[in-house]
This record gives structure tokens, sequence and C-alpha cells, in this order.
């Protein structure tokens, strides 16, 4: 749920992507390195017609399945990358940006959703440290600043402050934002591409809209029960006005 804004301006206006087309070279590519977000991107891709029908998805945790909860790469269904193992999924895309800057491609982008806790592992700030000493103004990373991963908060675990400026001390311009306001979002997106590596620090809530969710550690991964899922059906509609 602290995805989910960011995923919708995202998908429906910048991402450049062709449904007739999803391996072509000049496409946008998306990164979900923070496996878990998967199921809120699978809503975007859904909402701009890359996902037909929401049955395609059926059981997140069936054998076989395009749609897991954790993204399995599939380009034919603009899947780029197989998550799962966190902080894997920066390298990845500072090797998609650099392969992309050889082949002359000036027009594709890659963007990459990491969870601040995930930014506790090494292998974050090695890829941000290439990143900026190559100049790839062709990646976009959105951290999604929660406060919480598995363990608990972050604060608890492993402090990360100034995130802002420790993606600015690696050589990307970067910036912080609310990460549910869609004016905030927007103006964040329409900057990125200007001479160096881009970072949007996302301030979001953990389970946005459900209040028995929100900034819970134990909701990082729990499962709904038939009355839970409606009590949230019933939340998010009364806050956002819209039919599910």
């Amino acid at each position: 749920m602290s995805l989910v804004e960011l995923l919708a301006v995202l998908y429906s206006e910048y991402l450049s992507f062709d449904i007739n087309d999803p391996k072509s070279e000049f496409r946008d590519r998306v990164i979900m390195s923070k496996g878990q977000g998967s199921i809120a991107m699978y809503a975007a891709m859904h909402r701009v017609g890359i996902i037909k029908d929401l049955s395609e998805i059926g059981d997140l945790l069936g054998d076989g399945n395009i749609y897991y909860k954790q993204t399995t790469r599939n380009t034919d269904y603009g899947i780029e990358f197989s998550s799962g193992s966190l902080g894997q999924g920066l390298a990845y895309a500072v090797g998609v940006a650099w392969a992309l800057k050889k082949k002359n491609n000036r027009a594709s982008k890659v963007y990459v959703f990491l969870g601040d806790g995930e930014c506790d592992e090494g292998s974050v700030w090695e890829a941000a440290s290439l990143a900026g000493h190559l100049q790839l103004d062709n990646i976009v990373v959105i951290i999604d600043r929660n406060n919480l991963q598995i363990d608990g908060f972050t604060y608890d675990i492993n402090r990360m402050d100034m995130m802002e400026e420790r993606w600015s001390a690696f050589g990307f311009d970067a910036v912080t934002i609310d990460g549910h306001k869609i004016i905030e979002i927007d103006r964040a997106l329409s900057f990125a591409g200007a001479g160096k590596p881009y970072a949007i620090v996302a301030n979001t809530v953990k389970g946005k809209g459900i209040s028995f969710a929100e900034n819970e550690p134990e909701w990082h991964q729990n499962v709904l029960t038939d009355d839970l899922y409606n009590r949230a059906i019933l939340e998010i509609r009364g806050n956002n006005n819209v039919a599910l």
C-alpha cells in the first residue's frame, strides 16, 4: 500500500511501454528490487492494460504463475527482473542502464524501486557509487521510505538518517517527497534525466489507508481473512471515494 500512488503515477503518466511491443529496445524498464511491492505493481500494470484481466494473476503462490508474490522475469509481460533476494536490483539496473548507453539508446529509462530497509545492504551502495561514477542519468531510483522492514522499525535496526544527502554523496540528484501526494510524485518524476542518476526518497506509510495495518510491523507479510479484507475495502472506498 505504501507504493500505490508512486506506481500509479509512473505507469499512467511516465512509463514508455508499448503493450503491443513489450520487448521494444526503446521501452522503459521497471525493476521491483523490493520484491514484496510486486503486488502493487501488478495492480498498476492492470490499470494501464499490460495485464488485461485480473484473472491472469490467479494464486500469487501458485506453481508456474507468470505473476508471483515476488516478480519472476518475463519480458513478454513487462517484468524485467526476478526479485526475492534484496539488495540486488540496483546493481542489475546499473548494468542495464550502462548497456543502454553503450547501445546509444538515449530514450529508455530504468526505474528501480528500493525499500528503505533494503538500503541496509552494502550492495545497494556499491551499485549507487558506480551509477554516480558512470553518470547514468537514465536511472531513477525510488526509495519507499515507510520506516519498516521485516524485522521491525528501521530506526531500531539500522538508522538511515539523511537519506537524501546519502544519495547526493554518491553522485545522484536527489529529492525527498511525500510518496502519497500525486502532485509531489508527478513533479519529482518530471525532473528525472537531468545529467545525473536520480533518487526520489518517498516518505510513505506501510499499510496506507487501512487502519489495522498502518505502521504495523506484522503486516509486512500478514494474511487477510475474509472479514479483514472486507473491512479494508470499505476503508479504502471511504478514504478515496473510488469503486474497487
